[in-house]
């Protein structure tokens, strides 16, 4: 125990003072170009904390860098730990029971009234379930999980520090999920804390997955969102888009949020935003772009030999930073027109 706790303070102290340079110089300049910080945010993640499974140290090491970011930006943050479990086979088809002790990060900032609007993403890798996950290398301690899912963060961290200095009507929430890729367990359990005044104040969660390989960004209302909700948010977010140049769309009668049923089920808002390609074939989008000799299986979910930095800047170069760039300078704008609404600017 006492060699990890070393190790655990060990690393993440050398992965703040990593990324200190950099809010160091934006505490006392304007922030860079858009995207920017995004694109660091998602390099530094995969570079520092590879293997972000549920219940593992390095999903741990990462939870306290997230909730120290938080802090840093001026806002409530805490971490919120959770025991889960999963299910996992063997090859000779026997199933076993894990338990693991998961960890989310929640951050708030309060605004003029209670009504909250909030922008959430995992950080967790795929934990292998079985042992043909782990004979066909998916998942583990060497994932660095840059688009499922420090993409996501990155654009999610990055949108937090663009608002702390804004006043804003209503309140906001910034959550990382961890328990995502056991069963979107990590999003079961939010709902589970989120008291019935909770859930009625929240105007909108904003969810933010996979946002690099797929070949178009697309926004995606809930099933339970409302036509009212799903023009100030999913259309409006398009049309952003398209006034900046930025191919986007939507898919329109799909279940938006594939690992957030439990939110949608409560009838919570939801705003799905994720790179993929629909019009593959396949419904739920889980095939984000078309089969080639760089992505023989056209994804490179929990796939450890792509879904990595070296591998997604040699074969979609300039795509990391691009789709950083792009979907901050559509959701900045979406949020802080959310968050404080004209009559109240």
């Amino acid at each position: 125990m006492f060699s990890f706790l070393r190790m655990k303070r060990t690393l993440l102290a050398f992965s703040l003072g990593c990324a200190g340079l950099t809010h160091a110089l934006a505490a006392t300049s304007p922030l860079p170009p858009m995207g920017e910080i995004a694109s660091q945010q998602i390099r530094h993640i995969a570079t520092y904390f590879p293997g972000r499974m549920a219940g593992s140290p390095a999903e741990l090491i990462a939870a306290e860098y997230l909730n120290q970011q938080f802090n840093k930006f001026g806002y409530q943050s805490n971490l919120r730990g959770f025991d889960t479990r999963y299910l996992y086979t063997s090859n000779d088809g026997k199933k076993d029971w894990h338990n693991i002790h998961a960890t989310s990060v929640i951050a708030a900032r309060a605004g003029e009234v209670p009504q909250q609007i909030i922008v959430m993403a995992h950080f967790d890798t795929y934990v292998p379930q079985s042992d043909a996950d782990t004979n066909h290398n998916l998942g583990g301690l060497t994932l660095q999980g840059v688009d499922d899912n420090a993409s996501g963060i990155g654009v999610m961290m990055e949108l937090a520090e663009r608002m702390q200095a804004i006043p804003t009507h209503y309140s906001l929430r910034f959550v990382a999920l961890s328990a995502e890729e056991t069963g979107a367990k990590g999003a079961e359990d939010f709902i589970k804390r989120m008291s019935a005044e909770e859930k009625k104040n929240t105007l909108l969660v904003i969810n933010l997955d996979s946002l690099i390989t797929g070949d178009k960004l697309y926004f995606n209302s809930g099933v339970n969102t409302s036509a009212a909700v799903a023009k100030l948010t999913r259309v409006r977010a398009i049309n952003i888009a398209h006034s900046l140049g930025i191919p986007a769309e939507s898919h329109a009668g799909t279940h938006c949020c594939d690992g957030l049923q439990a939110l949608d089920d409560a009838h919570l808002p939801l705003l799905n935003v994720t790179a993929t390609n629909y019009a593959l074939g396949k419904k739920d989008g889980a095939q984000q772009r078309a089969i080639s000799s760089h992505f023989p299986l056209g994804t490179a979910r929990y796939q450890s030999q792509f879904d990595n930095l070296q591998y997604l800047d040699s074969a979609l170069p300039g795509r990391i930073d691009k789709r950083a760039r792009d979907s901050v300078k559509v959701l900045f704008p979406l949020l802080k027109g959310l968050a404080k609404p004209a009559k109240h600017a």
